[in-house]
Formats: C-alpha cells, structure tokens, sequence
C-alpha cells in the first residue's frame, strides 16, 4: 500500500443550517403528506428535521391511543444535539386522544424546555389568534374519531357549527383523497350559518394547493392541520414571516399572552 503524508486542513465554521431556525417534526411512519407539504416552504435559514414513528395505517382510538408509549423514543431520533427551536408531533386525532398534557409530556421528555406543539393544539392557536369561536370542522376519519374532535374544539371553547367526513379509516387511501374533494367538502362545511371558519383535521389530507381557492370560494378562513402546525411550529421558534399563497392564517402571529 502507498503511504501518503496527509495534509491537515485548517478550516473555519459557521451557524450551519437553520441560523434562523430549526424545527424538529415527529411524522407518522404512514403519513405521504406532511413532510412534502412543509418542503413547500421556502424560508431562508429555517430548516426541518423529521422523525418516523410506527403506527397502524387504520385509524381506529385503540391504534392512535397505542402510540403515546413510542412518541418519546420518536422524539429522542431528533439529536438534542440539533438545538431544536420547536418541535411537534404531526398526528390531529392521535393527540387528542392522547391529550395535550401526554404530548407535552413525551416531547418533552426528550427536549426538555423546547416548545412543543400538535395540530389540534396549533388549530387552537390559530382560531384564538384569528378570533375565531365558532367553526365547521372535516374529517376523514370514523365517526368515533370525529366526534372526538369536535368534542375537544368544544371543551376549550370553539363551537362546532357543523361537521363532515369522508369516513375513511386508512390513511394510505386519505394521502389519496383529491385537494378537488377536500376543496368541495370544505366548502359545504364551511357555508354552515355562524361558521367563522373551517377546520381541515388530517395530517394526510393534502390543502397547501387549495386553500386559497377554499378561502375565495366562502369568504372566511381555511385552516388544515399541516397548516396549523407548521404556522405554530414557525411562531413559536420566533419566525413570523408572511407565506402568501398559504391562507389568511400565515398573515397573523401568536394570540397575546403565547409564546
């Protein structure tokens, strides 16, 4: 073998990647949507850094209760190392059914004192920030799910003029769902008398295309939960850029008194 003197290279270092912000994001080991949706973000210096945690593809209580044990080996895949600005886990009916404080808990089991979100907790945030109390909710999950949703909204005081869903348990067939359907549905939804908005809960559904044309079409805002929680995820890392194209929501920060 030839033997070759190795030359040491002096070099500098900088911020790396994410100077403005780095997010970390928990996916469901099932979900096609969320993580190519927030790659539609362009943010200079804001990165993201995504964990897969196993999971059933049928959406029953029983499957999405089951991955409360597994969120905080989930979160730990995301190095502490990374200084994470924010982190959420991107699954709406498994964190309500988990609860707030047991998603709290499991992030933060892993990155302690980082701010840490879900999308029902974000779609919250967001209505309270728009001033929104009354709102039209679509699902595509089983009616057992869904009222567990609309039940939630109703508990921290959002009422729920009127709701619909797909009814589709499989979230590999939701990933499929056309953005033209969730554009119809959302819009039947959202015409309800007193709806001040309308609420897309599903991380598998996919709005980033439509949610425009959703909010032209009735006048009032569209929220999903990809948009909520990647809204919250940037507000509480301190990023409150303006993304047009993605719905009234991103034109707002935080409620007062968050964050």
């Amino acid at each position: 073998m030839t033997h070759i003197d190795l030359l040491q290279l002096n070099f500098k270092t900088d911020d790396g990647l994410g100077s403005r912000a780095r997010l970390g994001l928990v996916v469901l080991e099932s979900d096609h949507t969320l993580e190519a949706e927030f790659r539609m973000l362009n943010l200079d210096g804001v990165v993201h850094y995504v964990s897969r945690i196993a999971n059933d593809a049928t959406v029953t209580p029983e499957t999405l209760t089951a991955m409360e044990e597994r969120l905080p080996m989930a979160a730990a895949l995301l190095p502490v190392e990374f200084q994470l600005d924010a982190i959420g886990y991107g699954c709406t009916s498994a964190a309500t059914l988990i609860g707030e404080e047991g998603v709290h808990a499991a992030l933060d089991s892993a990155h302690p004192g980082v701010p840490n979100t879900n999308p029902i907790k974000a779609a919250v945030s967001a209505f309270a920030a728009m001033g929104v109390s009354r709102i039209g909710v679509l699902t595509p999950y089983t009616a057992d799910v869904t009222d567990r949703i609309v039940g939630h909204f109703e508990s921290v005081g959002i009422e729920v003029a009127a709701a619909g869903s797909f009814l589709e348990p499989d979230d590999h067939v939701v990933s499929r769902i056309t953005e033209q359907a969730v554009t119809e549905g959302a819009a039947l939804i959202g015409e309800a008398a007193g709806c001040e908005a309308v609420f897309v809960s599903c991380t598998s559904l996919r709005t980033f295309g439509v949610v425009s044309d959703i909010e032209r079409r009735l006048d009032k805002p569209a929220v999903s939960s990809n948009l909520a929680l990647i809204w919250h995820l940037l507000r509480l890392a301190g990023v409150d850029d303006e993304l047009p194209g993605l719905g009234r929501l991103f034109t707002l920060g935080l409620a007062r008194g968050e964050g």
